[in-house]
């Protein structure tokens, strides 16, 4: 059976998932690039982003990327949250904005963008966003229809996932706690006491300091 799926969303230790003061110039607003630091040098990121691309086995291979390389296994589409597509709030305006990825979006399925405000379907490379109003429930069915058969892959932004996770769709998450303090943001646990009860938890230390977290849905 399909499953919903939560992949590589880092947070600090005080349990912000990103920062305060999100921009078109800071996606994670005052948290910078420090949510991901222990992303960047993997395998993984470096063949998404086109970094390096013609060295063959660019970027490391050890524990983290042994996590972040999951990501796309198995997944036949995404749903995200409208912030993490941009930072625009309110009725969107035609400023040719398309998402931080540029002409070719690492997604290559079918994305799932949730939105209170209309938005034309938006085609680029292997990638369609599809705009819609939807709960979670309605958005997951939606979303399995698109990903024929396959995984589906929750992306965030960390009020999406707590949404799903309040309504108890999510299987698989991938929680890594990063040892910094962010004190302001938006975070991924409030409201969702007593979480770990509906999951199987494993902890993995990586050398980079951070800590992954994998919750494993228990049978309902």
């Amino acid at each position: 059976m399909p499953k919903l799926r939560v992949h590589n969303l880092a947070v600090s230790l005080d349990g912000f998932a990103t920062g305060e003061g999100q921009s078109l110039e800071a996606p994670f607003g005052h948290a910078g690039g420090r949510l991901m630091q222990w992303f960047f040098p993997t395998s993984t990121f470096v063949g998404m982003s086109g970094h390096e691309s013609e060295a063959v086995g660019a970027g490391t291979h050890g524990v983290d990327d042994a996590f972040a390389s999951a990501w796309g296994v198995g997944v036949g589409a995404e749903i995200m949250g409208r912030r993490k597509f941009g930072p625009q709030t309110g009725p969107w305006v035609d400023d040719g904005w398309q998402g931080w990825w540029g002409d070719e979006p690492p997604f290559r399925t079918p994305v799932v963008v949730l939105t209170h405000h209309p938005h034309p379907d938006l085609t680029l490379g292997e990638t369609t966003f599809h705009f819609r109003e939807a709960t979670p429930a309605d958005a997951l069915d939606y979303a399995f229809e698109l990903a024929g058969g396959r995984d589906v892959r929750l992306g965030g932004g960390p009020t999406v996932v707590r949404e799903f996770l309040e309504a108890d769709l999510v299987d698989h998450l991938h929680v890594v706690v990063v040892p910094i303090v962010l004190g302001r943001g938006v975070r991924l646990w409030d409201g969702l006491e007593g979480l770990e009860e509906r999951f199987d938890v494993e902890t993995v230390a990586s050398p980079s300091g951070v800590v992954h977290h994998v919750f494993t849905r228990k049978p309902r």
